[in-house]
């Protein structure tokens, strides 16, 4: 084992996992998965899925952070002296998994958007593809924030008795009406955008302003009012009433910069396919709804929900822990108090990282 606080170097790789099977009957031929595998191999095995715009690297480099590595490290919350931490980024992403830019071996060009639909289970299932491919037939827990909340509960169903412990961050059992509206903005901001052509853009030329345009969209739905109204005060950028393209306040600044930036490292076609696989995302979809679909779990589950969350309110998860419960499920809920509101799990993470620390020596004493 590492000696506690020394600092581990993440391996990152591509693994072929072969054709998959989808739920919509398609074969995705030749998949590739890409990863990052942190910590002892000999240790137990934490999984970790992420959110829309995430990818692999969880814990990244010195230079290169990764979007949980206040969470998971040495000594940290998740502590990769302890536990070895694997993160795949899922089919139909942009960061070297199989995707809408890989290449269509009956063409030899990009998919784009003759990429086939896929849906949280698929990634679910090539998760657990990649997982026996290098050997592990069991892991300590899966867990994740919103679409990687969404694989959670699906590992949980789809593999019940292949991990202990399940926790679920910011998510509810199925997508809102209210959250598909916004992703329906984002969907027919690119859609619409010039650019699109139809998904068959050059890479080098894809559509930048439509995709800025739904990444601001989602971003007023990933934190609270109350931040949003504290942090930019009405502030003023520059000048008043000169033209209707200019940028007047700092916040239309800011979410002005947060979609471009975006549009610099993620692929328009891979949004798409994700929203769609969240909008289908409903643990009860051919279960028998979600009340008949909760007898299914069979490891300890530890809800997380982020006060102000639009997307996924703390009283849906609490209801669904609740129904699991009544289940004879064991299952724990821990409500978050932030003005972050969704984005409080990619932040504050000394707010909650300590239930995700306990849950983990909770189960190993079961």
């Amino acid at each position: 084992m590492t000696k506690a606080g020394t600092a581990i170097q993440p391996h990152t790789g591509v693994l072929p996992i072969g054709d998959l099977l989808l739920e919509s009957g398609k074969v995705l031929p030749n998949v590739k998965i890409a990863y990052e595998r942190v910590g002892p191999e000999s240790a137990p095995t934490i999984l970790v899925c992420h959110a829309l715009t995430g990818n692999q690297y969880t814990v990244g480099s010195e230079s290169a952070p990764g979007w949980w590595r206040e969470l998971v490290g040495p000594e940290r919350f998740i502590d990769t002296n302890r536990f070895q931490v694997i993160t795949t980024n899922v089919i139909g992403g942009c960061n070297g998994s199989t995707g809408p830019l890989s290449p269509d071996p009956n063409t030899g060009e990009a998919y784009r958007s003759n990429f086939p639909f896929i849906t949280v289970r698929d990634m679910v299932h090539a998760q657990h593809r990649f997982l026996q491919k290098i050997g592990i037939s069991h892991l300590k827990a899966v867990i994740g924030g919103s679409l990687g909340g969404m694989q959670v509960l699906e590992w949980g169903l789809l593999y019940p008795d292949f991990m202990d412990l399940i926790i679920p961050i910011a998510v509810t059992p199925f997508l809102s009406d209210y959250a598909i509206s916004f992703n329906a903005i984002g969907r027919l901001a690119i859609l619409n955008d010039p650019a699109w052509k139809e998904g068959m853009y050059d890479p080098e030329e894809q559509p930048i302003m439509g995709l800025s345009i739904a990444r601001i969209a989602g971003l007023l739905t990933y934190r609270t009012p109350k931040l949003f109204n504290h942090r930019f005060s009405r502030e003023m950028k520059g000048g008043w009433g000169s033209d209707h393209r200019e940028i007047a306040f700092q916040v239309e600044s800011y979410l002005t910069y947060q979609g471009e930036k975006l549009s610099r490292r993620f692929d328009a076609n891979s949004y798409l396919y994700l929203l769609k696989a969240m909008d289908y995302h409903d643990i009860g979809r051919g279960r028998g709804g979600v009340e008949k679909a909760v007898e299914g779990y069979r490891s300890q589950v530890v809800a997380l929900a982020f006060q102000g969350d639009l997307l996924y309110p703390p009283d849906e998860i609490f209801r669904f822990v609740g129904l699991l419960r009544e289940k004879g499920v064991r299952a724990d809920y821990h409500e978050v108090t932030t003005h972050f509101g969704h984005d409080g799990f990619l932040t504050e993470f000394d707010r909650w990282g300590g239930f995700i620390t306990d849950a983990l020596k909770s189960s190993s004493l079961s």
